[in-house]
C-alpha cells in the first residue's frame, strides 16, 4: 500500500514537473520575443544594416514572382556591368523562411505586409532557439539545466545583436538551425535511432540553406566523432548518428545551388568523409569481433587494417592533389582567416577591411556575454562529472567556438549559445548542491517518509522532488549500495539516522555558507538580466539607418541615408548608375531602386578595386573611371559635420589598400605623412587632391568658417577649391550623405584655329595621352 502511494506521489510530482516546466519554457519564448522588440518600440519597424535589406528586396521578389522566377533571377542592376545571378548566389533559408510565413498568414486572412514579417523573423526564431537550446542542455544535463540554459540565451546580448526586430540577416534563423542539428545529434547518440539520424539531417540541409557557417558542424561533429573513436566510446548509437548524417546531410547540401558540388570539392568537407572512412573501418572491426573466434579475429584484424590503410593512403593522395592544384589549397578566404588570423591582412583585404572580421577585445566579450565568461568554466568542470559522449561534446562546443570566437569577432554568435549551455549547467549543479545542503540541514524533513528518505540516500545527484534519471550515463547504478550494505541495512542493530546517512553520502555544505551562495547566484542573475535588458534597448537596438543623438537639448534623429535615398529615388532616371562604396550598394539598390557598381556581396574584388582606385586618384582621373562604367551619380559618406565615424574618410585607407592590390600604381604611402593617416594642413598632395578628399570636404568650410572636422577632431588641410568634373546635386540635411553628378565631357571645337594649336602642342601631349591608354592604370 506504501509503495503505491509512493509510486503515485513520484507520477503526480513528474505530471506537475513537467506542467510546470512546460509554462517556463512558454515564458521564456515571449521573453526572447519581447526583449529584442525595443526597436520597433522606440524607433519604427524598420530593417536595419545594410545585409537586410538585400534580403528584404529578395524577399519582396520572391513573394511577388514566386519561386521559380526567384531560382532564374538574374538582377542587372547590381555589380554593373556584370550583373549578379541571385539563385545561384544567395543561401536562400532566410528568403524561403520568410516567405513561408507570409504566404501561410495570408491564406489565413491575416494580410502583413512583406516587411513586417521580415522585421519580426529574428524574434520569432529567437523563441525557437530558446527551446532548442533547452532540447540539447536537456539531453546533456537534465531538465533544471536545460531551462536554466534556455533562459540565458533568451536574453544574452550577443545573440540580440544578430536577432532584434529589423535585423532581417541570415543569422536570425542560423542560430535556430545550428542548435537544433547539434540537439538532434545528441538526441540520436543518446537514443541511436535512425529517425532522429534523419531529421539530424534534414536539419543540417535547413542550416546548409540559411548561412555557409554551416562549415562549422560539418567539421565539429566529425572532431566529436573521431574523438569518440580514439578514447574508446565507440558504439552502435555512434555510426547511427554520424553516417547518416554525412551520406545524406551532403547529398542535401549539394542540392542548395549556392553550394553544390563544394559539399565534396572544397577542403572544408574533406574532414568529414576522412572520419567516415575511420568509423566505416572501426564499425567492420567490432562486426567481425563479435563474429570470428579470437585467433581469426586477429588475422582479420591485420587484413582489414591493412585494406583499410590502404584506402586511406589512396583518398589522402586524392585529397592531396585537389588540394595542391589550387592556389589557396581548397579554402576559401573567410576559412583560411579562421585558420590564420593574419592571412586577411596580408592577402585579402576586402576581407580585413570588414569590421566585424576583426579580432575582438576583452571588454566585447564583457558586453556580448557578460558574467557568462565567469561560469563557462565551471560548467566545463561539470561536464566532466560524469563525462559522457553528449557532455564530450558540449565541451568540445565549447572549446572550438571560444577559438574561433577570438579570431573573428562575428563569430562571438557562434560562442553565445555554448556559453549559455555550459553556465546552465553551471548553475543547475551549483543551485542543487546548495539547496541541497539547505534542505538536509533544516530541523524537520515535514512528509518525508522513511522509505523516501532511504531512496533519496541512494542517489546523490538528485533533488529530493526528482525522480532518479537511469538513463544519462549510468549515475544511479553507479551509486547504488552494493548487496553487503544493503545487508547491514536490514539489521536493526546501530542502525544510523536517516540524515546520517545521506550526509555520509552527499556534499553537504555549511547552512549560513548555502545561503550566502544562493544569494550572490540570484544577485549574480539580476546582475545579467539587467545588462542585457540594458544592451537590448540600448547598444543593439539603433537601427544603422537612423541614427540618434543625445545632448543638453534633447534628442537628434539623423534620418539622412533615408533622405538621399529618397532624393535618389525622385530625381534621378531609373536606368542611372551609382558608384559608392560597396557599404552602401545594398541600400542604394532597395530603398532608391537605382543601379550600382559593386555592393555587399564583395564577389568580385576587381570591380571592388577599380571603384577604390577611382576614390583614390585625382578628380580628372576618377571622372575617366567612372564614365567608363557609365556612372552617372558618385554618393559619399560624410561624418565630420555631425560626428559620425563611420563614414568614408575613416574607410578610405581600405579603398586605398584594395584598390592598391589591383592596380600598382596606387601605394598607401603616398596618402601617409610619417607613417599616419591626416587630412589637416599637414596631409601628403595626393591625399588632399584625391576625389575622396575633394567630395567629402567640398565647400566645408562654409558651414562653420573653419573646416573643423568633428570626427578627426582637426581642421581640414585644403579647405578652398572648386570641383573641375564634378558638381554637388544632394547634400542631406546633416551633410551625412553627399551625392554628386558627372559633369558631360566638353564638345570637341573644330576649326582652323583650334587645329593649328592643337597641332603646336601635339608633340607634348601626345607623349602624356599616349602614357594613359587605360584610365584605371
Amino acid at each position: 500500500m506504501e509503495a503505491s502511494e509512493t509510486s503515485s506521489g513520484k507520477n503526480f510530482r513528474n505530471a506537475f514537473g513537467n506542467v510546470l516546466a512546460f509554462l517556463i519554457l512558454i515564458l521564456i519564448g515571449v521573453l526572447a520575443f519581447s526583449i529584442r522588440l525595443f526597436s520597433v518600440i522606440k524607433y519604427e519597424s524598420v530593417i536595419h544594416e545594410f545585409d537586410p535589406y538585400f534580403n528584404y528586396r529578395v524577399t519582396q521578389f520572391l513573394t511577388k514572382n514566386g519561386i521559380y522566377d526567384f531560382w532564374n533571377w538574374f538582377d542587372d542592376r547590381t555589380w554593373y556591368p556584370l550583373g549578379r545571378v541571385i539563385g545561384g548566389t544567395v543561401y536562400p533559408g532566410l528568403t524561403l523562411t520568410a516567405g513561408t510565413l507570409w504566404w501561410l498568414l495570408n491564406s489565413l486572412n491575416i494580410p502583413l505586409s512583406v516587411e513586417t514579417i521580415c522585421v519580426f523573423t529574428a524574434p520569432i526564431f529567437s523563441a525557437f532557439t530558446s527551446w532548442s537550446t533547452y532540447l540539447l542542455t536537456r539531453e546533456v544535463k537534465g531538465t533544471g539545466a536545460g531551462l536554466t540554459a534556455a533562459a540565458l540565451i533568451a536574453m544574452v546580448p550577443s545573440y540580440i545583436s544578430r536577432s532584434v526586430a529589423g535585423s532581417y540577416d541570415n543569422e536570425a534563423v542560423a542560430i535556430f538551425a545550428l542548435i537544433f542539428t547539434f540537439y538532434l545529434y545528441i538526441k540520436t547518440l543518446n537514443t541511436g535511432s535512425l529517425f532522429y539520424a534523419t531529421l539530424n539531417s534534414l536539419a543540417y540541409f535547413y542550416m546548409v540553406c540559411s548561412w555557409g557557417g554551416y562549415t562549422f558542424i560539418i567539421n565539429l561533429i566529425p572532431m566529436h566523432v573521431l574523438m569518440c573513436i580514439v578514447t574508446g566510446r565507440y558504439s552502435s548509437r555512434l555510426y547511427i548518428a554520424y553516417a547518416p548524417l554525412v551520406v545524406l546531410g551532403t547529398l542535401l547540401a549539394a542540392l542548395v545551388p549556392v553550394v553544390g558540388f563544394n559539399a565534396v570539392m572544397t577542403s572544408e568537407h574533406f574532414a568529414s568523409f576522412l572520419v567516415f572512412i575511420i568509423i566505416q573501418v572501426v564499425a567492420f572491426v567490432y562486426y567481425i569481433k563479435g563474429v570470428l573466434s579470437p585467433k581469426m579475429f586477429k588475422v582479420a584484424v591485420t587484413l582489414v587494417l591493412s585494406i583499410g590503410l590502404v584506402v586511406c593512403c589512396a583518398v589522402i593522395a586524392v585529397l592531396v592533389a585537389l588540394v595542391a592544384s589550387s592556389p589557396t589549397k581548397g579554402w576559401s578566404g573567410r576559412s583560411l582567416s579562421l585558420l590564420d588570423p593574419t592571412y586577411a591582412s596580408k592577402y585579402i583585404p576586402i576581407i580585413a577591411s570588414v569590421s566585424e572580421h576583426q579580432p575582438p577585445t576583452w571588454p566585447s566579450y564583457f558586453m556580448d556575454i557578460n558574467v557568462l565568461a565567469f561560469l563557462v568554466p565551471a560548467g566545463i568542470i561539470a561536464c566532466f562529472s560524469p563525462l559522457s559522449d553528449a557532455s564530450s561534446f558540449v565541451i568540445l562546443y565549447i572549446v572550438t567556438s571560444v577559438y574561433f570566437s577570438g579570431v573573428m569577432v562575428r563569430l562571438m554568435l557562434v560562442l553565445a549559445p555554448a556559453a549559455c549551455i555550459t553556465s546552465g549547467i553551471a548553475l543547475s549543479e551549483a543551485f542543487e548542491v546548495f539547496t541541497r545542503s539547505i534542505k538536509f540541514q533544516l530541523p524537520d524533513l515535514p512528509g518525508l517518509s522513511p522509505v523516501e528518505a532511504e531512496e533519496t540516500s541512494t542517489d546523490s545527484t538528485v533533488p529530493l522532488n526528482e525522480v532518479p534519471k537511469t538513463d544519462k550515463g549510468g549515475e544511479t547504478l553507479k551509486e547504488r549500495p552494493s548487496r553487503k550494505n544493503r545487508k547491514k541495512e536490514k539489521e536493526p542493530v546501530e542502525k544510523p539516522s536517516i540524515k546520517a546517512r545521506i550526509e555520509k553520502k552527499l556534499l553537504v555544505l555549511p547552512f549560513e555558507g548555502s545561503i550566502l551562495a544562493i544569494f550572490l547566484l540570484v544577485l549574480l542573475g539580476a546582475f545579467y538580466v539587467v545588462h542585457c535588458v540594458w544592451a537590448a534597448a540600448e547598444a543593439y537596438s539603433a537601427p544603422s539607418i537612423v541614427l540618434t543623438s543625445h545632448s543638453h537639448d534633447g534628442l537628434h534623429v539623423f534620418d539622412d541615408f533615408r533622405e538621399a535615398y529618397a532624393w535618389l529615388s525622385h530625381n534621378t532616371e531609373v536606368d542611372d548608375k551609382v558608384a559608392s562604396w560597396w557599404d552602401y550598394g545594398y541600400q542604394t539598390t532597395a530603398m532608391a531602386n537605382r543601379t550600382v557598381i559593386v555592393d555587399n556581396n564583395t564577389w568580385n574584388n576587381t570591380h571592388i578595386a577599380t571603384v577604390g582606385t577611382a576614390m583614390s586618384s585625382p578628380e580628372k582621373a576618377a571622372w575617366e573611371i567612372f564614365n567608363s562604367l557609365d556612372v552617372k551619380y558618385v554618393l559619399v559618406v560624410f561624418g565630420g559635420l555631425v560626428g559620425y565615424p563611420s563614414d568614408d574618410i575613416n574607410k578610405f585607407l581600405w579603398m586605398v589598400r584594395i584598390g592598391g592590390g589591383v592596380f600598382p600604381h596606387i601605394k598607401e604611402p603616398d596618402y601617409l605623412r610619417d607613417g599616419q593617416y591626416r587630412i589637416d594642413n599637414q596631409a601628403t598632395p595626393t591625399m588632399l587632391n584625391c576625389l575622396m578628399y575633394k567630395l567629402s570636404y567640398y565647400r566645408f568650410v562654409d558651414t562653420d568658417g573653419k573646416g573643423f572636422d568633428r570626427v578627426r577632431r582637426t581642421e581640414i588641410g585644403k579647405k578652398y577649391f572648386k570641383l573641375t568634373h564634378f558638381e554637388e546635386v544632394f547634400t542631406t540635411h546633416h551633410w551625412m550623405v553627399r551625392i554628386y553628378k558627372l559633369k558631360p565631357p566638353k564638345n570637341r571645337i573644330r576649326g582652323k584655329t583650334k587645329k593649328s594649336k592643337s597641332k603646336s602642342t601635339s608633340t607634348s601631349s601626345g607623349k602624356s595621352s599616349g602614357t594613359r591608354k587605360n584610365p584605371w592604370n
